[in-house]
């Protein structure tokens, strides 16, 4: 018998080589030196993986520029410009939220490498579902992802909270991976393959006479998707989960589950099952509308800082799924476009939620903002230009982000869920603007100032100018975003 290795492509991979690299380095260090390995060592080992990762995009993006997309490992990966910019996008939400977790670990007196091990795990695995090009490789990242997040959850063993939001979201989590694995089975069995090419070629050249297996797996596929991306009626575990969860790991979760999730999506749904498109959009149509509307209705009743931002996620998803449910390339450009800009918005939003949360993490009532702009003008601007941001207030990159997936439904003739749409947007207006007007509230100004440390205040000015500065100017980030989604298929 001859063994046959399939060629690997090593470019393709080097993000997932790195994140994975790196993440098995510190663990290999922290197993043989023990508390030798210091915050500060593990924080700079992961930021500079980060950092080594979202330059491999570059090299990357030469390569798919001079040579066209290609596959790699049996077909199982791609390379093209649309998983070059969405594991960008996972390597700068990494290195932001390693350097707001940093501080808090300090804060908190949490010791040791743990946190940074699994963070890069987890960012791994979202590059992979950028890259997946089969589903067994999109329910691997997926479940690489997810494992880690499910213990960076409970990671906060003071906490309570933190343990119970953890088992909330592995239970939940756990069926979701099992629903979405029942419908990659189903798929195999319809079509013969788990390869998204060649399902979609025998789609393309083929009339399934019983399609029931078909519609069944794909069902199940997007029920497993809307878990994760905490869609409307499948979103239940979001608000505890971002309540119970350290406020670093709420934002870092927040923003890679969002880019690893809606990649992976993309390709299942336009690339493999594009030839459905009138079997799965009234279904998607369904979601995008109680999504949008449930997440900002929610949102408006809470109290929490961290459970409206939990609403405001859940309402953001909605608006992503609006550029999917387009089945375009200007609908998958805005959805990439939308999440290219909302996972450092995220960031840098938790990033001012933890210094306020202050020591044990725990303040989090939306009293505890009153006068912050009027105390600390920087801190306080800083999180209202990025409240406005997720508004969608113009200069922003929220504005462009939005008005990009509204334009894509409109154009394919979903005036009717398009409105939806800006009626949730209108309403979630209102909690937005009640947190900003809270911000500037007259308050006892010689209240105890929050003391902003350098890590976290880079992560919040870089969230910052990134919002302002491609807000002001959204050509670059536009074009780069409708040049990546020009998706492989051979």
């Amino acid at each position: 018998m001859t063994l046959h290795v399939p060629s690997i492509h090593y470019l393709a991979i080097l993000p997932v080589v790195i994140l994975f690299g790196a993440s098995l380095a510190l663990l290999l260090l922290t197993a043989l030196l023990g508390s030798k390995v210091t915050a500060r060592v593990a924080t700079s080992v992961t930021t500079l993986a980060s950092l080594a990762a979202f330059a491999a995009t570059f090299a990357q993006w030469s390569y798919v520029a001079q040579h066209g997309a290609t596959t790699t490992i049996a077909h199982a990966i791609v390379l093209d410009g649309f998983s070059v910019v969405a594991t960008a996008v996972v390597a700068v939400s990494l290195f932001l939220a390693t350097l707001v977790a940093h501080d808090w670990s300090l804060r908190e007196r949490v010791v040791g490498a743990e946190y940074q091990i699994l963070a890069l795990a987890s960012a791994a695995g979202a590059v992979m579902m950028t890259q997946a090009n089969d589903l067994i490789v999109v329910f691997l990242g997926l479940e690489i992802l997810s494992i880690g997040l499910y213990v960076l959850v409970a990671f906060d063993r003071h906490r309570s909270t933190s343990a119970e939001a953890a088992l909330k979201y592995f239970l939940l989590g756990g069926f979701a991976s099992a629903i979405f694995a029942y419908g990659a089975a189903l798929v195999y069995g319809a079509t013969g393959s788990t390869n998204l090419t060649s399902v979609s070629y025998f789609l393309g050249s083929n009339v399934l006479l019983r399609p029931g297996l078909l519609y069944a797996g794909g069902a199940l596929l997007l029920v497993g998707f809307a878990f994760k991306v905490a869609a409307v009626p499948f979103h239940l575990w979001s608000p505890d989960v971002y309540e119970g969860a350290p406020t670093p790991v709420t934002g870092f979760m927040a923003s890679i589950v969002k880019v690893g999730a809606f990649a992976a999506l993309v390709r299942v749904l336009i690339s493999s099952l594009g030839t459905q498109l009138a079997t799965w959009r009234p279904i998607l149509w369904v979601l995008v509308a109680l999504t949008t509307l449930v997440g900002a209705s929610l949102a408006l009743v809470q109290r929490n800082a961290k459970r409206m931002l939990a609403y405001s996620s859940i309402n953001h998803a909605g608006f992503m799924l609006l550029g999917i449910w387009a089945g375009t390339t200007r609908g998958t450009a805005a959805t990439l476009f939308y999440v290219m800009t909302y996972a450092p918005i995220v960031v840098a939003t938790f990033a001012v939620v933890t210094l306020v949360g202050g020591p044990g993490d725990e303040n989090h009532a939306i009293e505890n903002y009153r006068g912050l702009a009027r105390r600390q003008p920087w801190l306080g601007g800083a999180l209202a230009v990025l409240l406005l941001s997720q508004l969608g207030a113009p200069l922003t990159t929220g504005f462009y982000a939005k008005f990009a997936v509204l334009a894509a439904a409109v154009d394919t003739g979903a005036g009717v869920l398009a409105l939806i749409a800006l009626l949730a947007a209108a309403i979630a207006a209102f909690f937005y603007l009640r947190w900003v007007l809270a911000l500037y509230a007259d308050d006892d100004l010689e209240a105890a100032r929050i003391v902003v440390p350098r890590a976290t205040g880079a992560a919040i000015a870089l969230g910052v100018g990134a919002t302002l500065l491609f807000g002001l100017w959204p050509g670059p980030l536009a074009a780069l975003a409708q040049h990546a989604t020009v998706l492989f298929n051979p």
